[in-house]
């Protein structure tokens, strides 16, 4: 050993500083609302209602396909489809569209252009959505409702902290989400409780 070495690491006996996790972002109702309102085009409103209503993830949602809906025949307010998606790991599920989801896909597929490959949702040049345009896409409408700090994501973390609040159960968002471990799920639920508390704060007789 020469005299420019020492025998261990001093940097081995200093303990790192913790990195604060941040809270993920949910969307009020009222947030959610006012970035719906701002939507009018088909093909946008169908994404951001599909993001929205089933919490997909933004790698799930740019792999759509034509095919993997399975629309209902005529839609009403009690209208149900479902769809098909390819998560992690290869792993397919099927989970249900309600009404608002429905009514926003048939908006779209009926304006949806003739395009070589079956996409679900192409630009206007025909190509599939890159990932990077759908977060710009979101991105856009989130800046014009006047929302800060939210994403693709930020519409996930939506559907699954607002459905726990209004007593969905956990298996059913976890299916939803494609969660493979439960204890991932049970995140929102403290989001949830931390969200009905505001609102007894808020609210106070």
């Amino acid at each position: 050993m020469s005299n420019w070495q020492i025998a261990a690491n001093p940097a081995n006996i200093v303990t790192p500083p913790q990195v604060e996790k941040k809270e993920p972002r949910v969307l009020t109702k009222e947030e959610y609302e006012r970035l719906l309102a701002g939507v009018q085009r088909p093909r946008d409103r169908a994404i951001i209602q599909l993001l929205l209503q089933t919490g997909i993830r933004l790698s799930e949602i740019q792999r759509l396909i034509i095919s993997d809906l399975n629309p209902p025949s005529r839609v009403t307010k009690d209208s149900l489809g479902t769809r098909r998606i390819l998560g992690k790991g290869r792993k397919t599920r099927t989970v249900l569209l309600n009404s608002k989801a429905c009514e926003a896909m048939a908006s779209w597929l009926h304006v949806r252009p003739q395009a070589q490959g079956d996409a679900l949702f192409i630009s206007s040049r025909h190509r599939p959505l890159s990932l990077r345009q759908f977060q710009y896409l979101v991105g856009k409408y989130l800046v014009q409702a006047g929302i800060r700090g939210g994403s693709v994501h930020t519409l996930r973390h939506t559907f699954a902290t607002h459905h726990i609040e209004m007593g969905t159960d956990l298996v059913t968002v976890q299916e939803f989400l494609g969660h493979r471990s439960f204890d991932t799920t049970k995140l929102y639920i403290g989001l949830a409780k931390k969200r009905q508390a505001q609102h007894i704060q808020d609210h106070a007789l």
